[in-house]
């Protein structure tokens, strides 16, 4: 049975979706709590228990830790983007843990950053460390993979185009909300991934709605032993896993991006830029980010992030 745990300052808890008792630990990182299931059981299970939405949430991922994420990992994205999903390798970039924030903490965007973008995606949260070599399959994945959060993979769009620069356009501080609960589950549990349904909503409109089973290429067992050919992971470590089709950067049409591709890069991105100022999906100050992941009959629930974007 799966075991919601939240982190406020200072304190752990640990119950459902709903309510959560403190946890008697003396933890102050992620893999230190992992450490020590039984406190956790014995937590979830306390009668004295508090709301979760009275709790004062910070990141249940703490920091630093490693942050690996999936890049375009789900068809439907790929194809908005202009890619083919049936081509597309298994490949990786890397985060900065310093991006890590709250679930309902603010998205600051840096002053020369001009076009914000979002990306609701599944964070595995490492449990058990993963040597180099390791094959991890759907039948030993519950060994390494404790659990899973809702993450929002921030990115600076004009960063990353301009400069083919994931690290820096996806790590300023904030670009990477964690939470609110990080839900432990068991192996039958984490056998209903293909069961997750991800949501994003700006301002109440909804703009990513997708599962796992109808969308993502790569599962986590392929994707965590294809890392380990040569990156170790730890406890505590974030996975996130990709993110479907209803983010604001889209690909023009094939015949523009034909036509465009012929021009010399100066005028190219100039043109690119100038339509994407026009495209009212990107973030802007004040905008209301939700983000949450669930199978459709609740029974897994990793909760929902709220984070208001602010302008430096």
């Amino acid at each position: 049975m799966s075991i919601s745990i939240y982190r406020t300052s200072g304190t752990w808890w640990a119950g459902t979706a709903d309510t959560a008792a403190k946890v008697d630990t003396s933890a102050t990182t992620t893999a230190q709590l992992l450490a020590d299931r039984a406190v956790l059981e014995r937590a979830a299970a306390g009668l004295e228990t508090a709301t979760v939405d009275g709790l004062d949430l910070i990141s249940p991922v703490t920091a630093p830790c490693r942050v690996v994420a999936q890049m375009t990992n789900f068809a439907s994205h790929i194809e908005d983007t202009g890619g083919n999903p049936k081509t597309v390798p298994l490949t990786f970039f890397r985060k900065s843990s310093a991006s890590i924030t709250g679930p309902v903490a603010d998205i600051v965007k840096p002053t020369h950053v001009r076009l914000l973008d979002y990306e609701v995606e599944i964070g595995l949260v490492i449990g058990r460390g993963i040597a180099v070599g390791t094959t991890v399959t759907a039948d030993n994945l519950a060994d390494y993979v404790c659990g899973l959060t809702v993450t929002n993979d921030v990115s600076a769009r004009d960063v990353q185009l301009t400069k083919t620069q994931f690290y820096e356009s996806k790590s300023y501080p904030t670009f990477t909300p964690a939470g609110p609960a990080l839900v432990l589950l068991d192996a039958d549990e984490l056998g209903r991934f293909g069961d997750l349904r991800l949501r994003t909503r700006v301002n109440g409109e909804l703009r990513q709605n997708s599962t796992v089973d109808n969308d993502m290429i790569y599962r986590p067992a392929e994707a965590l032993t294809a890392l380990a050919r040569f990156q170790q992971l730890s406890p505590g470590d974030l996975v996130m896993t990709g993110t479907p089709v209803g983010t604001a950067l889209s690909a023009p049409p094939k015949a523009v991006h034909k036509v465009v591709s012929l021009l010399p890069d100066d005028v190219k991105w100039k043109m690119f830029f100038a339509g994407q100022a026009r495209n009212s999906k990107y973030l802007h100050d004040g905008d209301v980010v939700e983000a949450s992941i669930a199978t459709d009959d609740g029974k897994i629930d990793l909760g929902a992030q709220r984070n208001v974007v602010r302008y430096a």
